[in-house]
């Protein structure tokens, strides 16, 4: 995987040296240019410089001369979502992200990523997973493979996919296992962090150990799941409806065989054929303002059904987010059989 570094350039350097480094970057040559204190001054193309050889510059020149000045970037941590769409609905697909100090911190490419949401995620994988006993005997569920790849991947993957960077994962249950499998995310191209669990802290408890969250929104995701959600799509949904907590549910089906009777003081007001009811799970995908977190107990059992039912309480916005697409739940051993023929056919 190509790294940011690659596509920073000083201004110091030569139009002949640009030249080259481009010419390494192949269908991505685009470079960002910095000042001698690191910050974001211009970008730079190889058209850019055939366009001032015609002009006569000299090759010896320094870059600065034919960088274009205004380049396009991301201001880290900053809700940039609809000038993330657009500039990727605009053909700009490599893009450098900045500091509060306008330093390049990183470079995005839409070639390989499909959005870059401003959302921090925490995969909760503290659990013993005992109904996959005895696979899990020795390693923890989220590392148990699925297609020849880590479950726990799989959700990392996903989440990268659409520019998520920063990630924190919660450890309990032979999590040594985990946090050298997956180090520090550098080879992802991410950052990961770890929270360690002393005793079980539920579904969403160990979220309050953190206090270094880069992002206004926090996406609470268990590592024991398979599925093929857009996140952009669920990110703009919380957004259009000024969401406090979003839940991701699936559609689950009850069909009657008789007819069914409504009645009210053992009169009958109606009739209903065989009737089908949709009723919608909970699928173990949140996405939540920061500061509702901090409703959640420290150290304290607590679980993310706790902290719906309270925000309901307390007349937050909580809504549902039903999603009809691949999703699938591996706790037991009949849904890890599942996945291994699934993961054949579904796009992850």
């Amino acid at each position: 995987m190509r790294k940011h570094k690659d596509h920073i350039i000083s201004i110091e350097t030569k139009i002949k040296e640009a030249l080259i480094q481009l010419n390494d970057l192949n269908l991505d040559n685009i470079l960002f240019v910095v000042d001698s204190n690191s910050k974001l001054v211009g970008s730079l193309t190889d058209g850019d410089i055939r366009r001032a050889l015609i002009k006569g510059v000299e090759i010896e020149s320094s870059v600065e001369e034919v960088i274009q000045k205004e380049p396009k970037y991301i201001i880290k941590g900053q809700n940039n979502l609809n000038k993330i769409i657009e500039l990727r609905e605009g053909n700009f697909k490599i893009i450098p992200v900045v500091d509060s100090d306008f330093k390049i911190i990183n470079v995005i490419n839409f070639r390989n990523l499909k959005s870059y949401l401003p959302v921090d995620a925490v995969i909760m994988s503290g659990g013993k997973g005992q109904r996959l006993q005895p696979l899990t005997d020795s390693i923890p569920k989220p590392l148990l493979k699925v297609g020849g790849k880590a479950i726990i991947e799989h959700n990392l993957d996903r989440l990268a996919i659409f520019g998520i960077d920063d990630f924190w994962i919660s450890l309990r249950y032979l999590g040594e296992q985990i946090e050298s499998h997956l180090g520090n995310g550098a080879e992802k191209n991410v950052n990961i962090e770890y929270i360690w669990e002393s005793e079980p802290l539920g579904t969403i408890g160990a979220v309050a150990k953190i206090n270094n969250f880069q992002h206004d929104y926090v996406l609470v995701t268990n590592s024991d799941l398979l599925t093929n959600i857009d996140y952009e799509k669920f990110f703009l949904e919380f957004l259009n409806n000024d969401a406090d907590l979003a839940v991701l549910t699936i559609p689950y089906q009850i069909n009657i065989p008789y007819a069914v009777l409504e009645t009210k003081n053992g009169i009958v007001k109606s009739l209903k054929e065989k009737p089908t009811y949709t009723y919608y799970s909970n699928g173990g995908i949140y996405l939540i303002k920061k500061n509702v977190l901090e409703l959640i107990p420290k150290n304290t059992f607590y679980n993310s059904t706790d902290l719906m039912e309270l925000l309901i309480s307390k007349n937050y916005r909580v809504i549902s987010y039903p999603f009809s697409g691949y999703w699938l739940d591996i706790g037991k051993h009949e849904d890890f059989e599942r996945a291994q023929i699934d993961i054949k056919y579904i796009d992850l």
